[in-house]
């Protein structure tokens, strides 16, 4: 059994701790994997030795691992992410790795209540000695709001106001904070531990219902969706503006993409879901462009690998990570 990090353990740098940098800066791109690691057809992964390919993933060099929040299955919808409870899952991924970034995307934050939520992001960043990005979302699955007894048609809302109290509760020594939706603080309850950094880093995924220039204003980043590289690239300008007019200063970008990496490193991209079919020399290209439009972090899936998904991180390692990292400060 590892013992979580001591206190002395629990080194952060800068106002956002260990992982945030070493994840994201301006004009560089790095490269991330989304839990499960595995390829699998249907809504319901295995989840077979996803400790031992997440110690590879950071032996390797990979930036980050996410996590996704998916509490209920609907068949309708899609897969489940690594069925766990993002909590749960990065916090024993935590205690097997040491350095790597752990990383919701995302956290639905109007099903949960945000004392729930603040205190299992500020434990979870504790136990991982301040490894944890904090990626929140509006949700999307039909079945999840009326599961909750929450009205979707309220999603924006419900979004603004879980956001405003999570963040009073992890930055504020005993806030006093009314929710329209949630309660409020009273009585003199404080949340503990607060994050080990002066903030924990919160990315908005998607829209969440929110204009560009709210996310610009209240996030410390964005995780859009992939799209070919001209839309891309003008979602990118679409985020600088917005930054602009906030007079925000540097905000990463980050998406997702599903990869199969073929056998062949010349393959040319083929689209598939979400993502491309292509060789590793060519997603070494493709990667350079998306870091030059202005892409700070991709995530890879690898649902829909042909290959053994340990073979796919160890060409990835050895071949693309070297071209996409950041050196950061002992």
């Amino acid at each position: 059994m590892i013992d979580a990090p001591s206190q002395a353990d629990n080194v952060v740098a800068g106002p956002f701790g260990r992982s945030y940098g070493s994840m994201f800066a301006p004009e560089k791109l790095t490269v991330g994997v989304y839990f499960p690691i595995e390829a699998f057809n249907g809504p319901e992964p295995t989840m077979h030795n996803q400790i031992e390919l997440a110690q590879d993933a950071e032996r390797l060099g990979f930036a980050a691992l996410w996590a996704r929040d998916v509490p209920l299955n609907d068949p309708n919808f899609g897969d489940l992410g690594q069925i766990y409870d993002p909590f749960v899952w990065l916090a024993t991924i935590a205690a097997h790795t040491s350095t790597i970034a752990l990383a919701t995307g995302a956290v639905i934050l109007p099903l949960h209540h945000p004392i729930d939520v603040a205190k299992a992001a500020a434990s979870l960043d504790h136990l991982s000695g301040g490894r944890f990005v904090f990626g929140v979302a509006s949700g999307d699955r039909p079945v999840e709001y009326p599961a909750y007894g929450r009205d979707a048609n309220l999603r924006a809302e419900l979004f603004r106001d879980a956001f405003d109290y999570t963040e009073a509760l992890l930055t504020t020594h005993f806030p006093n904070h009314a929710s329209t939706y949630y309660g409020r603080t009273a009585g003199g309850g404080d949340l503990i531990p607060k994050p080990l950094a002066s903030r924990l880093p919160v990315l908005v995924t998607g829209q969440s219902q929110q204009s560009l220039d709210w996310i610009a204003q209240r996030s410390d980043g964005w995780v859009t969706y992939p799209r070919d590289l001209l839309k891309q690239a003008q979602v990118v300008s679409q985020w600088r503006e917005a930054l602009l007019r906030a007079e925000a200063g540097f905000k990463p970008l980050a998406q997702s993409l599903y990869l199969d990496l073929t056998d062949n490193p010349d393959a040319q991209p083929r689209p598939i879901h979400l993502g491309y079919r292509l060789g590793h020399r060519r997603l070494i290209d493709l990667l350079g462009e998306l870091r030059d439009h202005g892409v700070n972090h991709v995530a890879l899936n690898l649902k829909f690998s042909h290959r053994p998904v340990a073979d796919v991180l160890e060409e990835i390692g050895h071949h693309v990570l070297p071209h996409f990292s950041i050196a950061v400060a002992p």
